[in-house]
């Protein structure tokens, strides 16, 4: 029988997935990327209604319960009232950059001794649990990898970085995202499938919503 102490031999090993019962995600953190200005959408799309619920409560439903901490960074007042409301923290923020969103979210958690952080985009309704579930799986028991969402191989989001990568994360150049990040390290990048394409899509324009939508009837 394994001993706690003996989990972070095992994660360091590349032949083994070792899961900890007890607390089987680790701890890990979330930030919800919620800071999109919607140009294209032509309005604040995160609280656009899809099948009754707006954008940003499937990236809400999606991440309860499995993190230690999460927090939704966004620069829109009502997405940061709605979230309040239901319990979740909140940073309400008005600066430019991807960056900013990413860097602002990190420091929101910081002193958590967080193992890994998953990103989460606010604006992908069709994301499963069981997907957001296997990312938390991997970065709690190969804390090692940054992990990806994939579908048929093609990577997307949500994205999981580990600790290692959050100095990196905190100083990433105006206007880019963690993907500064993953092209530094493609070895060290693992994938995780989806269960169908449409979990990676996101909401650019009205018609993606209801092309979404649509699919909700199937």
């Amino acid at each position: 029988m394994l001993r706690r102490q003996d989990l972070p031999l095992l994660q360091n090993r590349t032949d083994v997935f070792c899961l900890d019962l007890e607390a089987p995600f680790g701890r890990l953190g979330c930030v919800v990327m919620a800071s999109g200005l919607g140009r294209r959408f032509g309005g604040n799309k995160l609280l656009a209604a899809l099948d009754g619920k707006p954008l940003v409560q499937y990236a809400l439903d999606v991440t309860a319960g499995i993190f230690a901490r999460r927090v939704v960074v966004t620069r829109h007042p009502e997405v940061a009232e709605l979230c309040r409301a239901q319990g979740v923290e909140t940073v309400l923020h008005s600066q430019p950059g991807r960056n900013d969103t990413v860097r602002l979210g990190l420091e929101a958690l910081a002193g958590s001794s967080l193992a890994g952080c998953l990103f989460c985009p606010g604006d992908q309704p069709l994301l499963s649990r069981e997907t957001v579930i296997s990312l938390a799986l991997c970065g709690a028991c190969a804390p090692g990898s940054i992990w990806r969402a994939a579908w048929q191989g093609k990577p997307g989001a949500p994205v999981l970085f580990p600790a290692w990568a959050f100095g990196e994360l905190m100083q990433l150049p105006q206007g880019q995202g963690g993907g500064a990040v993953i092209r530094r390290y493609p070895h060290r990048v693992g994938l995780v499938p989806a269960g169908r394409a449409e979990e990676l899509a996101d909401v650019d324009r009205p018609r993606d919503l209801e092309t979404l939508e649509a699919l909700l009837t199937i």
